[in-house]
């Protein structure tokens, strides 16, 4: 199965997500060593992934058995003049 493409909003939220939670949780915790560090920054990137697909992603409009939006228009156009005649 193929995973589709991100959408520019899910990149945005996903990495709006990352920068904001490191650095609140930085500043809350307040820590200075390494692993605690490590321990954010994966929290971090775990929480954008998790925004990130959470995000909708764009319906596509469908086409009812061979109709296209242009069909459907010349259809209602032509209905119009009937109902005008």
């Amino acid at each position: 199965m193929i995973m589709p493409r991100p959408t520019a909003a899910q990149l945005a939220y996903g990495s709006c997500t990352v920068i904001f939670s490191t650095l609140a949780m930085l500043l809350l915790s307040q820590t200075s060593s390494g692993p605690g560090i490590a321990v954010i920054a994966v929290a971090a990137l775990l929480l954008g992934l998790l925004v990130a697909m959470t995000v909708p992603m764009p319906s596509r409009s469908r086409v009812v058995a061979g109709r296209t939006p242009a069909d459907a228009g010349r259809e209602q156009s032509e209905e119009r003049v009937l109902t005008q005649s």
